[in-house]
């Protein structure tokens, strides 16, 4: 594919260099020097200097030609207008980074497509909903969800009293009747190297499993991983940034109690303002006395969103010190996420590789509806619509010939959740959630084209 990224800054770095990884046939456009010397320097890009709302500059880019254009600068006008032009001049798809979430909760009353855009993504309101989801199962250090919870991805560590520790994943699946989960991907403690389970994979004290959970599954996990389900209501969140503001908006509008805590004290008082059910507190959240005399050891969770990775991380691991159940840090630096196992931190986000779901699922061949790469795994979890020509169409799962580093999660018929084994039948329309590695996500996108 030829993509054309407009912005430089973090995200469309991020980007750049994902799909770089593909071989796909990238244009990075900037007006930073500085950013765009370090993408041509590590990246095997094109890079283009110059204003990517310049006729003369996208046109230089061959913007004609191009199967999707990406606006990701940090100015949302500029995203908006880079993608009008670029439709306008031949691209077949755009997406916008934009901040303002009220765009996306009326896109279809704006009817953005006719305008020339395609897409409206915003990093920041897809992290604050990431981070609500999290609070809802307090259990689970991950969590996806497909077609509105048709079927869910949930991940969690497993302890010494997880009744399957020991057992191979057929014997686990013998404890219930009906089976309402399956394990789609395995990460050993202390290790880097990612395992797509099978029925003789046996789970290990202190394994990161990700399973996908159909209606009844979630309630089986708490019960088979000895977790307790703890309902979360008073939170504190540090850092009055966009994920922060629109995270607290969020769960005040869902009833969380909600304690903000900003260090400026002009943001703190327009925060005041914008929150009214929140308690907003002007101050250094680093302050360990500051925190104590908040009562941080009442709070059910702490979510640390500054633009600062190392006091996220340093905060959330004293919250959790004083007893805090949940804990979730923004980082920047996806390298931390190689860390998440041992550093105490329940959770690590990054707004980049959530913004890199959205937009994946454009990469990808086959009518694909969703993607999300795993924190710290070398796994993707995609969504794919079966075609009446897709290769699956109408044959048992156990006939397919589908590669050993891949495994169906679920799929979505109508709009029920369903596990899939051996036996289940693939039909057209079905919606099919696939966990592969890298190595054989082209072979799994030719199963559905």
């Amino acid at each position: 594919m030829k993509i054309i990224i407009a912005g430089a800054g973090e995200v469309g770095f991020h980007l750049a260099k994902l799909l770089s990884y593909e071989s796909q046939e990238i244009t990075l456009i900037d007006n930073n020097r500085e950013s765009l010397s370090y993408a041509d320097n590590h990246l095997d890009i094109k890079i283009i200097k110059g204003d990517a709302t310049s006729l003369a500059i996208l046109k230089e880019a061959n913007i004609t030609t191009s199967d999707l254009l990406i606006a990701v600068t940090s100015s949302e006008t500029t995203n908006i207008t880079v993608c009008v032009l670029a439709k306008q001049l031949g691209a077949k798809r755009t997406i916008a980074r934009i901040s303002n979430s009220e765009f996306i909760e009326h896109k279809d009353e704006m009817q953005f497509d006719k305008l020339g855009i395609d897409e409206l993504i915003s990093p920041e309101a897809l992290a604050a909903t990431e981070i609500e989801m999290l609070l809802r199962e307090s259990a689970f250090n991950e969590r996806c969800e497909f077609e509105n919870g048709a079927l869910t991805m949930f991940g969690l560590r497993l302890s010494r009293t997880a009744s399957f520790v020991g057992k191979s994943v057929k014997e686990a699946a013998a404890i219930f009747p009906e089976i309402h989960f399956v394990p789609i991907a395995i990460q050993r403690f202390g290790t880097q190297f990612t395992i797509i389970p099978r029925g003789n994979t046996v789970f290990k004290e202190q394994d990161q499993v990700y399973f996908i959970t159909s209606s009844g599954g979630v309630e089986e996990l708490y019960k088979l991983s000895g977790k307790v389900r703890e309902e979360i209501k008073d939170v504190m969140i540090l850092g009055g940034s966009k994920i922060g503001e629109k995270t607290t908006k969020s769960l005040c509008n869902h009833n969380f109690n909600v304690k903000l805590v900003e260090k400026n004290k002009e943001k703190a008082f327009e925060l005041a303002d914008i929150l009214p059910k929140a308690l907003i507190i002007n101050g250094d959240g680093r302050n360990v006395e500051l925190l104590v005399e908040e009562n941080i050891d009442e709070m059910d969770a702490f979510i640390a969103v500054t633009g600062n990775s190392e006091t996220n991380i340093m905060s959330c691991l004293m919250a959790k010190s004083k007893g805090v159940k949940k804990t979730v840090a923004l980082v920047e630096n996806i390298d931390y996420f190689q860390l998440s196992q041992s550093i105490g931190v329940d959770t690590l986000i990054n707004k980049k590789l959530i913004a890199a779901n959205t937009i994946f699922r454009y990469i990808r061949k086959g009518d694909v509806l969703a993607v999300s790469q795993l924190n710290n795994l070398n796994a993707e979890l995609l969504e794919f619509e079966v075609k009446e020509t897709s290769g699956i169409c109408n044959k048992y799962i156990k006939k397919i010939n589908f590669p050993r580093s891949a495994i169906i999660g679920g799929v979505i018929r109508g709009e029920k959740g369903l596990i899939a084994l051996g036996d289940f039948k693939i039909q057209a329309h079905d919606k099919v959630v696939v966990c592969c590695l890298p190595r054989s996500i082209s072979e799994i996108e030719n199963l559905f084209l």
